[in-house]
């Protein structure tokens, strides 16, 4: 019998939301709870955000649900603030509770970050330095950015129908080094008296070594081709960063391994997207690349993102940002938090089958022409959020078709 999700959490802090959300927003499928009935146990941490976050979070939450209610699941939720909402609860952009509920949880499940509001703050006091902290505090320097052209989608793309129909590829970046990260960095006078602003690019081989253990893995598990991005030809960063790519390619001899500079991949990505299965590079080239890899999808609200380390739990969020402009419109796009929420349930907790449920909705769901504005096209449904969400609903709980 499946198990019914847990929802109403205690709250261990203020920060905690007091109020539990209901497992359902509309009769679907078949929720029975016994407290006899064999069930697995996670508890997710919810984050929110800023902007769209929150109501993108609330369907993914609710899919989640009905995934776990059919597959004998339980979750146990922790919704606390992070970036702008959090400067607005507390002064600052994560709180130590936050970071808290964070680490102790199985995964978590992030909105977005960020607005107008916080642009003029000074760095420590922004949104997007939270995120930042948020990252460096649970060790996650893996992330994962697939970027697949969904058959029901291909006319979304800006592309030509040709070079976008069937592309698939994953980007691995390196999350916690680099420049965003490297010291020393601030701002300063030259000798000539001039101000100047300066960052660090950096790398240890530690670093580079267990990122690309993790893209030769995602490689070997895909088509066993891996692409390494960097500028070799002119940073000493990019030189050691390949160097180091190149010996612990002697551990994946199975793996196609082939280099390409940041700004030949930038152009190849939109004339040829599908010479590439995987692409691993470094924490700056893999946040542009992987933006613009998004849009040969037809929409960056389609895609998710996995963020892994070592030990610990993983952070996944949609990459699109917090879209002040629509937020609370019910405009936004939450199918890529809802495959956030489905790279959650895999790479998080290892619940492979809920996953799987969630990817064949969104399919499922798109096969029947349900459209949210930024991927809609003459034929199909327009539909706001919340009807988005509601038709993923129908999905999950009705039989699986394949899954994408």
């Amino acid at each position: 019998m499946a198990a019914c999700p847990q929802l109403d959490a205690k709250p261990f802090s203020p920060l905690l939301s007091p109020n539990p959300i209901s497992t359902r927003t509309r009769k679907l499928g078949r929720i029975s709870c016994s407290a006899a009935s064999p069930y697995k146990r996670h508890t997710i941490t919810l984050l929110p955000g800023d902007g769209i976050g929150p109501e993108v979070i609330s369907v993914a939450r609710n899919v989640l649900n009905l995934a776990a209610s059919v597959e004998g699941i339980e979750f146990k939720y922790q919704e606390v603030p992070v970036g702008g909402a959090a400067l607005d609860l507390t002064g600052v952009p994560l709180p130590e509770e936050t970071l808290l509920a964070a680490k102790q949880s199985d995964a978590v499940l992030l909105g977005a970050i960020g607005g107008y509001k916080w642009d003029k703050n000074e760095k420590h006091l922004k949104p997007e330095t939270g995120l930042l902290k948020l990252r460096e505090g649970l060790k996650v320097f893996a992330n994962l950015r697939p970027a697949t052209v969904l058959p029901q989608l291909v006319d979304a793309s800006t592309l030509k129908r040709e070079v976008a129909e069937g592309v698939d590829l994953m980007v691995v970046r390196e999350l916690t080094g680099g420049i965003y990260f490297g010291k020393p960095r601030g701002f300063g006078t030259n000798e000539n008296g001039e101000e100047i602003g300066f960052n660090t690019e950096v790398y240890a081989a530690y670093e580079i070594d267990r990122i690309a253990r993790v893209a030769f893995e995602t490689a070997r598990k895909r088509k066993g081709k891996l692409c390494s991005v960097d500028k070799a030809n002119v940073l000493e960063a990019s030189m050691f960063w390949r160097k180091r790519i190149m010996a612990i390619a002697l551990e994946y001899p199975d793996v196609e391994l082939s280099h390409m500079y940041v700004d030949n991949a930038a152009m190849q990505l939109v004339r040829d997207p599908k010479q590439f299965d995987t692409i691993v590079t470094n924490n700056i080239f893999g946040d542009i690349l992987s933006d613009e890899a998004s849009m040969i999808t037809g929409s960056i609200g389609m895609l998710p993102s996995a963020s892994l380390g070592e030990s610990g739990p993983g952070l996944f969020e949609p990459i699109h940002g917090s879209a002040p402009d629509i937020a609370g419109q019910d405009k936004a796009n939450p199918l890529a938090t809802i495959l956030s929420a489905a790279m959650l349930l895999k790479y998080g907790l290892g619940e492979e089958n809920a996953a799987k449920r969630i990817e064949a909705a969104v399919l499922d769901t798109l096969n029947k022409g349900f459209r949210t504005g930024d991927i809609y096209s003459a034929g199909t449904k327009l539909v706001g959020c919340k009807e988005m969400g509601e038709e993923v609903l129908k999905s999950v709980d009705s039989l699986v078709p394949s899954p994408i």
